[in-house]
């Protein structure tokens, strides 16, 4: 019995060792050459010393390590030709994705090597000339997005032999001549607006709605009519979270069809929130201007991008935070914030703010500031987004959650209590990124918006500040919500006042929290507001006693000491 135990031993630590040193060597030099011969404004943390299947940022490998089958690197800044005789080596990639980066050429004629591609996105770069002619050599394909190209010539009929194929996004390119029969029942989602097609659209596409073919000399009666389109299922393995579009994550807000019954119009809304579609096919189809193209960094709204910091090796863009798996963390003073969860199992924080007063340079500067921040205490600031109409900060997600929401979760059997010293952490490592904070920027930087909402918990239990700066970039006369004003110093009557001083205000009430246990402002059972500042001092004035602390550290012994 125990020479069985031991040779089961042998052959499990062996498996587990034979599974920890393969590497998918040659997809992995495929992928350095490609790296070595293309221009690149971003840097990404590839190496031939470390695993390309543990550490690479963007590139996915099979359960037993053997080949490389996706490859994820949207906005890295990829500019010139795509360097020939490398990505093509990958014939096992399944997925490939370098959208929104400045990509140039023709498409290239060896990705005929790529044979079980099922998804490629090359959308939103500079290619050119025709499209490949014969597209049955990716059989396997569901979903190829090459819009906002300058591709041009006709549309292949041989696209019209995916079987597969559920997204067809051509958009914003130079194609022309007439649509071929595409007749492929397994087809969801059709996108060939602004193009420079003519004739009529053929029957079997006439399922689709009239918005696909705008921008063209089509003839197109008998359309459907522009409702939301059906969407295609994801390439990969079904998740349970849902798929947000653009107007979930940019603040969950509902749209939806109109139906008409008589004299009274009632709008059923069916959100995005329940799309599991891909890449961004179901914006409003836009106009190019001229041959101007994006931002390189996955910008889609002129000269708006997501701009990132040095340090931050994730690979995502704009359309990867739009379609993510989106769960509402909080709503605050300055906005929603939002957990994302990307299509490589990446998990950001998104913050969605409003009443953003301040013009273009001057937040893209406090961005800045706040973005060279680098501290274990203080939450970095990855990536951040500017439009007209929308303002998104990112940063990483903190896990353990924040000081607000473990001190103040439901109190049970099954909750476990923080103790002394995982408070005391909490407060040192706070005290330590403000103090980090004001020194920063010639001791200029403000926080502004101290409370346990925006403190978390790193891997080591101390406290991080996040949500640096922004109470300088909103409306002075924005509402604060109502546990914020406990936070707030006396002398701070709107947002725009917040000084350093404040900040040291704002965490002796965060102290206070961490040793009570109650919110900056309460209620009673009777349904009395109450200020903790104002009661730990009337506590106080009638006799220092065990009463101002929370009942669960009085659990541990000698901690009134």
């Amino acid at each position: 019995m125990a020479l069985k135990f031991i040779f089961s031993s042998i052959f499990l630590f062996g498996t587990l060792f034979f599974l920890a040193i393969t590497e998918p060597t040659e997809d992995k030099q495929a992928l350095l050459s490609f790296l070595q011969n293309i221009n690149h404004s971003r840097p990404l943390n590839w190496d031939e010393s470390t695993s390309a299947c543990n550490n690479w940022t963007g590139v996915t490998c099979n359960h037993d390590r053997s080949r490389i089958i996706a490859v994820r690197l949207p906005g890295v800044g990829f500019r010139g030709l795509i360097p020939a005789n490398t990505l093509s080596r990958l014939s096992g990639l399944q997925i490939l994705s370098l959208r929104s980066n400045a990509i140039s050429g023709p498409f290239p004629s060896d990705f005929t090597e790529l044979g079980n591609l099922n998804a490629l996105y090359l959308q939103f770069n500079h290619f050119s000339g025709p499209l490949p002619s014969d597209f049955a050599v990716w059989k396997n394909l569901s979903i190829i997005d090459l819009s906002n190209n300058a591709f041009n010539g006709s549309i292949p009929s041989s696209i019209s032999n995916l079987t597969h194929l559920t997204a067809l996004n051509l958009a914003n390119n130079s194609l022309s001549a007439e649509i071929p029969d595409l007749n492929i029942p397994s087809l969801q989602l059709l996108n060939l607006s602004y193009n420079n097609l003519s004739g009529s659209v053929p029957q079997s596409l006439h399922r689709f709605p009239s918005w696909a073919f705008l921008g063209n000399n089509l003839s197109t009666e008998n359309l459907t009519p522009p409702l939301p389109p059906v969407l295609p299922p994801n390439p990969q393995p079904p998740k349970k979270s849902r798929k947000l579009g653009e107007s979930a994550i940019l603040g969950i807000i509902i749209g939806g069809c109109a139906l008409g019954f008589m004299v009274l119009a009632v709008l059923l809304i069916i959100c995005y929130s329940n799309k599991k579609g891909q890449n961004g096919f179901y914006a409003k189809p836009q106009k190019k201007e001229g041959s101007e193209k994006k931002a390189a960094s996955g910008s889609h709204d002129g000269n708006s991008r997501l701009v990132f910091f040095e340090g931050c090796n994730l690979a995502f863009d704009l359309e990867d935070l739009l379609r993510a798996s989106a769960e509402v963390l909080g709503k605050g003073t300055f906005g929603t914030t939002y957990k994302a969860a990307l299509e490589d199992a990446t998990t950001l924080v998104v913050k969605r703010l409003k009443e953003v007063t301040v013009a273009r340079r001057e937040f893209e500067q406090q961005m800045e500031d706040v973005g060279n921040i680098r501290h274990e205490n203080v939450a970095a600031l990855r990536a951040y987004y500017y439009s007209k109409d929308e303002k998104l900060m990112v940063y990483d997600y903190y896990d353990q959650g924040s000081v607000s929401a473990i001190l103040h979760a439901k109190r049970g059997e099954d909750r476990t209590p923080l103790d002394w010293e995982t408070r005391l952490r909490i407060a040192t490592g706070a005290a330590r990124g403000i103090a980090h904070i004001h020194t920063h920027n010639g001791g200029k930087l403000v926080h502004g918006n101290i409370k346990g909402s925006n403190i978390f918990l790193n891997s080591q239990q101390y406290g991080c500040v996040s949500d640096i700066g922004l109470a300088t970039l909103m409306s002075p006369m924005a509402p604060p919500v109502m546990r914020t004003t406990g936070y707030r110093a006396p002398e701070v009557t709107n947002a725009g006042k917040v000084s350093q001083a404040s900040d040291v205000y704002s965490f002796g009430v965060l102290l206070l929290e961490l040793l009570t246990g109650k919110s900056p402002i309460h209620a009673t059972g009777g349904d009395e507001i109450v200020h903790l500042v104002r009661w730990v001092h009337s506590v106080v004035r009638e006799e220092w006693t065990a009463e101002v602390f929370d009942v669960e550290l009085l659990r541990y012994p000698n901690i009134e000491e």
